[in-house]
């Protein structure tokens, strides 16, 4: 089953992956990576991956990066990644994904790097730290292409925050077949239809992210304890006024419990927000919601901690596999740009 799904039915080729530079999120789960298991690995040729080697962009601990690695690959499995279904894989593990960067590097433009939103915010705020800024930061979009392009893959289940990500993937793509002949498919980025894009619980203007070294208040943890969410949830920001609406522009606050709830319920925000008279009751529903939500991917976390031997397993099949998907395109893209076999 190589690179495919076990029961070989025909599909879009898929690949996604998360970054270990933070314990990861509700929002990862919502927005992306419920999706991967529900969804992305029944209908497709599948391939998610811990993109271990873009942690590297900036200063980190590398003990951290391993354990966080770690804990990323056995989440996506207790999320439901089946590996009979699905590749689940370590970026590092798969030489491919290096050496197809460099070649994105050579097809990419100085100004397209500079103009990513992400180089553009963690640059400014190394710089008010006063901070250098590692040459990866700025070229780790490359490597970000080089993982997408290296499987043939055409579609990309991201979070909003990563489309423009993908826009430069397909540009790469599209500039490279034009220089050096048809060798790369051209991917596009598919999103959830609801929270994909859950902020923060103290700052509703910010998204909910993962990275740094602190547990932020208004960051919901996916292994965070019961007790642990519901006071996080029931501690959110409102707005001003007193009744629920949901008014995302206005009243950020309130649309993002809003936003919550409906992902982990199934409904509409703006129904939801007709069956509230008061904050206090939306905040409770919201938190037993993301409670129940997390519960099994908490216990099935635990569970798969415990047998780290069957975690190894699946991860070596996983890059092997991947291995197999990815060098024949790599090997062609090397010989398309003119390098000997």
């Amino acid at each position: 089953m190589l690179g495919t799904r076990a029961s070989g039915a025909a599909g879009p080729r898929i690949f996604s992956g998360v970054q270990p530079t933070g314990h990861l999120t509700l929002g990862n789960y919502l927005g992306a990576m419920r999706r991967w298991a529900e969804v992305d690995q029944h209908r497709a040729e599948a391939l998610f991956c811990v993109v271990d080697m873009h942690a590297l962009t900036v200063e980190h601990d590398p003990a951290r990066v391993r354990r966080l690695s770690r804990q990323a690959a056995t989440l996506m499995l207790a999320m439901g990644l089946d590996p009979e279904r699905c590749t689940v894989f370590v970026q590092s593990h798969v030489d491919e994904h290096a050496r197809l960067s460099y070649l994105m590097e050579c097809t990419a433009a100085d100004g397209e790097m500079r103009r990513m939103i992400q180089y553009k915010e963690k640059a400014a705020a190394a710089a008010l730290r006063g901070e250098s800024v590692r040459v990866s930061l700025l070229t780790y979009p490359a490597l970000m292409a080089a993982d997408i392009l290296a499987y043939g893959t055409q579609e990309v289940p991201v979070g909003a925050d990563q489309a423009q990500h993908v826009e430069l993937t397909r540009d790469l793509a599209e500039r490279f077949n034009q220089r050096y002949g048809p060798t790369f498919v051209v991917p596009r980025a598919t999103h959830p239809k609801v929270a994909a894009r859950v902020m923060d619980l103290q700052e509703p203007t910010s998204k909910m992210g993962k990275s740094g070294q602190g547990r932020k208040t208004g960051v919901v943890y996916v292994l965070d304890e019961a007790e642990v969410v519901r006071k996080k949830v029931m501690r959110a920001v409102t707005d001003g006024g007193s009744d629920v609406a949901y008014e995302p522009d206005e009243r950020p606050g309130v649309a993002n419990l809003l936003n919550v709830l409906a992902a982990c319920t199934g409904g509409d925000p703006e129904k939801l927000a007709g069956a509230y008279g008061s904050y206090g009751t939306l905040k409770k529903d919201a938190a037993d919601a993301v409670v129940e939500v997390l519960r099994p991917v908490r216990e099935r976390h635990a569970a798969l901690a415990a047998d780290p031997a069957y975690v190894d397993g699946v991860l070596r099949d996983g890059a092997e596999r991947a291995r197999g998907l990815a060098r024949p395109r790599v090997d062609a893209a090397y010989r398309a740009v003119g390098l000997l076999a």
